[in-house]
């Protein structure tokens, strides 16, 4: 409940629509476990009511779709030694995503404000992505000693020009434009058409047309061409160390270089090379097997320092100054990195593989 008297999560059943509204406003809409629980039930429920034909999923309160999973929450469990329920949060995340990328309906995502991290698993694995002018993605898992999960070791592999390294590796933010040259959005429209996005929707035809009908000019990347040939260039190194000589290299000529390895190195040095490696096994990974890897990541990150350091430092003192354990690139040994990404002991649990469309 976000008060005590309100649904976290609200549904509704109007005209050809399956209407889903995130409503923890406080919070960004941050994702509880018993969200994503009853997000997941009301998409099998839906997937098989011939009555609905597409799903639309907003956030409440304008300043934000959703900025992630409840990260606090989870860091206040494990920090109880409540591993299992800990376990259940990301299994139950990632269920849910799988469950999105495999709907087999048109599902439609209304962005305003910030979308990042489990908002993005909810948004970025439909088939209708439509970023509004506040529009804001992110993946910004390496600044609290976590890693990209919701399905992004596939995804971003999968971006052009190395951009999807540059946002694994970094957290950086990106508005509209970007988004939609790079195909994180599909569509562009004014959030304040929205609701009339939504109306026609429910009146059922053709989807593409009813976001069409109020759709609007979108404004210009501000990944400029020199960014992204940048991007493209230190972004392709083998390594996190490689990364950073080249952007040190290229940082007297351009604002943009020294900008961004110095964003870099605020960034827990572990996360940073789970995140290359994440992106560099991920562009031979299907869905289902990425979402193995990150769940194999996810339990074991939980045993490690850097993630209650980082949401420490970022969630709860805020006080910006993260401990880093190793501190630094180079103390940090491969194999370790390695074995983090085997498999874990005995079964690993289901992640719902997904059925083509």
């Amino acid at each position: 409940m976000t008060d005590g008297s309100e649904p976290e999560i609200l549904f509704a059943q109007r005209g050809m629509a399956g209407l889903v509204t995130l409503n923890r406003p406080k919070t960004l809409n941050a994702l509880s476990l018993p969200m994503m629980r009853a997000l997941h039930a009301q998409l099998d429920a839906w997937e098989a009511d011939d009555a609905v034909t597409r799903v639309v999923i907003r956030g409440a309160g304008g300043r934000a779709f959703c900025a992630g999973g409840d990260i606090r929450q989870v860091y206040e469990l494990a920090r109880a030694g409540r591993h299992d329920e800990v376990s259940e949060f990301w299994l139950g995340e990632y269920q849910l995503d799988a469950a999105v990328r495999r709907f087999p309906k048109p599902y439609i995502a209304l962005i305003e404000g910030f979308v990042m991290g489990g908002g993005v698993g909810i948004s970025l694995h439909g088939s209708h992505r439509v970023a509004s002018e506040r529009y804001a993605f992110a993946m910004p898992e390496v600044g609290i000693g976590f890693f990209p999960d919701v399905g992004t070791t596939y995804a971003l592999p999968l971006l052009p020009g190395r951009a999807g390294t540059y946002l694994a590796l970094t957290g950086a933010r990106i508005g509209a434009g970007d988004a939609l040259d790079l195909g994180l959005a599909t569509h562009y429209a004014a959030a304040a058409d929205f609701d009339a996005i939504t109306a026609r929707l429910c009146e059922g035809g053709d989807v593409g047309e009813a976001i069409a009908a109020h759709g609007a000019t979108p404004p210009a990347p501000d990944l400029v061409p020199e960014a992204r040939r940048l991007i493209e260039d230190a972004f392709s190194g083998d390594s996190v160390t490689e990364i950073l000589h080249r952007l040190d290299r290229a940082a007297p000529d351009l604002a943009f270089a020294a900008e961004t390895a110095a964003l870099m190195r605020t960034r827990s040095p572990r996360s940073l090379m789970i995140a290359h490696e994440q992106m560099r096994r991920g562009a031979d990974l299907d869905f289902a097997q990425a979402q193995r890897l990150e769940y194999r990541l996810a339990i074991r990150t939980m045993a490690a320092h850097d993630f209650y350091e980082g949401v420490r430092s970022v969630i709860v003192d805020k006080d910006g100054r993260p401990a880093w354990s190793p501190a630094r690139l180079d103390e940090i040994d491969p194999a370790a990195i390695a074995a983090d990404f085997a498999p874990l002991e005995g079964p690993e649990p289901d992640m719902n593989p997904m059925r083509e469309r």
